[in-house]
């Protein structure tokens, strides 16, 4: 039975529940309307919320969520990207404002850089000559040298505000991390210079649990728009960043793997049989990259 997360009242339609959000695998088949893939395409996908995960053997997607795979990588590999690549583009690109053509020398701080969505981050931005500033732990600061970030504060040093108030102040904030960041973060940016600050940490799923979807939803909006109001009055801009999935948008992710400006960032993998045990590391926190699940032995399919 279809899921449809905003009808959970319905009966049998919430369980059970397929897990996973990134798909990389072959089309089996095709629905008499698409035009853009045939069978045997090698493809990959991050999967909305809305749909039932990508922890199973068949996964069923809209063509408009689906991109070709890059030939660069492995199912395995492209798996650990899809979802993180959606997140970080509607983020930066579509909330940002960000793009190839204007992103040039920007100052972009991403708070929690070493975690699937900031390791996207900051080849992406890397990638369109921005110059980027992380925050991430003392252990993980080689790691995300290596994609060659321009500048990294340690947060087990220490408070970071500090060392973060003495660098030159930023264009954008792409915050990973939420909880008391707000209180000082957007005092980094440039005022009056149309400075974001976009947060992916939102009470949208804590408000519609508590309250329900529509009451949810209503509280969730008159929040934003006090914190954007607020923050606007001193020359920033507020804004959320949502996962959005586009096979426009992996398109062009799918050119810039294949042109050796991102690569994916693969921490572990499990079998389907270690599913639990792969859940188990992912809530650990502390990530370098992504975890990922290969459904198969071979190379057939894979999923994160």
């Amino acid at each position: 039975m279809k899921r449809d997360p905003l009808n959970i009242s319905q009966s049998g339609s919430e369980f059970p529940l397929i897990l996973g959000r990134d798909v990389s695998g072959v089309i089996m088949e095709c629905g008499l309307d698409v035009k853009y893939f045939r069978e045997g395409d090698e493809v990959w996908a991050a999967i909305p919320p809305w749909r039932q995960g990508s922890l199973a053997e068949f996964v069923v997607l809209s063509a408009n969520e689906v991109s070709w795979k890059p030939k660069s990588l492995s199912h395995t590999e492209a798996a650990a990207l899809p979802y993180v690549a959606a997140t970080a583009w509607s983020a930066l690109v579509n909330t940002g404002g960000l793009n190839k053509d204007n992103c040039t020398n920007k100052r972009i701080l991403i708070l929690g850089g070493s975690g699937g969505v900031g390791t996207f981050a900051i080849q992406l931005l890397k990638a369109w000559g921005a110059h980027v500033t992380v925050t991430c732990s003392q252990n993980a600061e080689g790691f995300v040298r290596g994609l060659r970030v321009d500048h990294v504060v340690d947060y087990t040093d220490g408070p970071v505000e500090e060392p973060l108030g003495a660098l030159e102040k930023f264009h954008l904030i792409l915050d990973n991390i939420g909880g008391d960041t707000e209180r000082w973060a957007l005092g980094l940016l440039k005022p009056w210079s149309g400075a974001k600050y976009v947060t992916l940490v939102t009470p949208f799923l804590q408000n519609t649990d508590l309250l329900g979807v529509a009451d949810g939803m209503m509280q969730t909006a008159v929040t934003v728009a006090t914190k954007a109001l607020k923050h606007l009055a001193k020359g920033v801009h507020y804004r959320w960043g949502f996962f959005a999935p586009s096979g426009t948008a992996l398109d062009e992710v799918k050119d810039l793997v294949d042109a050796g400006q991102i690569r994916a960032v693969v921490e572990e993998t499990f079998s389907f049989s270690q599913v639990p045990q792969a859940f188990s590391k992912v809530e650990k926190g502390h990530a370098r990259g992504k975890t990922v699940v290969e459904i198969s032995k071979g190379e057939s399919d894979s999923q994160g």
